[in-house]
C-alpha cells in the first residue's frame, strides 16, 4: 500500500466496525421477537454490509487486514458482556440501553469515517465508483432507525427510579412499548 498511515487508519477501522457489528447482533438476539429487535436486525445487516464495504476498499487499495486488531475487537465486544448492569444474571433496562448507545457511537464515527475516507484520503477521487454519499446516508439511516428506541431504553435505565421496562410496557396506547420494542397486543 502506498500511504502505510491509511492502512493503519482503515485496518483500526475495520476492527471498529466488527467491534459493533457483533454488538448489533448480540443486541439482536437480546432483543428478539419484538420491534427492536426487528429494527436491530436491519441494523446488523447494514452494518454488516459496511464492513465488507470497508474489506473491498482496503482490497482495492492493497491494505492488509491485520488479524490481531479485528481478533481483539470480538474479543472486547465479549469482555463487554461482563460488565455489571444492576442484576447478576438476567437482562437489564441498562444493558439495552448502553447496547444502543455504543450502537448509535459507531454508528455516528461510520459517518465520519465514510466522509474524511472520501474527503481526507480522497478516495472519492481515487474510487468513483464507491458510493460515499450513500454510505453516508445509509449511516444516518442506522442512526434513525435505532433512536427512538435508544432514547425510551435510556428513560427506562436511567429515567425515574419507579420505572423501570414493565412499567413502560404496560404505558397507555403501547406507545412506550412499541419505542422499547416489545410486541403489544393491539
Amino acid at each position: 500500500m502506498e500511504n502505510r498511515l491509511l492502512g493503519i487508519y482503515l485496518n483500526d477501522q475495520l476492527a471498529a466496525g466488527v467491534l459493533w457489528r457483533e454488538t448489533a447482533r448480540r443486541a439482536q438476539r437480546n432483543n428478539d421477537g419484538s420491534d427492536l429487535g426487528d429494527a436491530l436486525a436491519r441494523v446488523a445487516t447494514a452494518i454488516s454490509e459496511d464492513v465488507a464495504t470497508l474489506e473491498g476498499i482496503m482490497q482495492r487499495l492493497g491494505a492488509r487486514k491485520n488479524p490481531v486488531k479485528t481478533a481483539l475487537a470480538v474479543a472486547a465486544e465479549r469482555a463487554g458482556r461482563l460488565k455489571p448492569n444492576g442484576r447478576l444474571r438476567s437482562y437489564s433496562p441498562l444493558s439495552r440501553f448502553l447496547e444502543l448507545d455504543f450502537l448509535v457511537y459507531g454508528i455516528v464515527g461510520k459517518k465520519v469515517l465514510w466522509q474524511t475516507l472520501r474527503d481526507c484520503a480522497r478516495l472519492g477521487e481515487r474510487l468513483p465508483d464507491v458510493d460515499f454519499d450513500a454510505l453516508i446516508a445509509r449511516a444516518q439511516w442506522q442512526r434513525d432507525e435505532i433512536e427512538p428506541f435508544r432514547l425510551a431504553a435510556g428513560t427506562a435505565a436511567l429515567g425515574d427510579a419507579r420505572a423501570d421496562g414493565a412499567d413502560l410496557r404496560r404505558s397507555s396506547g403501547g406507545v412506550r412499548a412499541r419505542l422499547l420494542g416489545e410486541r403489544t397486543s393491539h
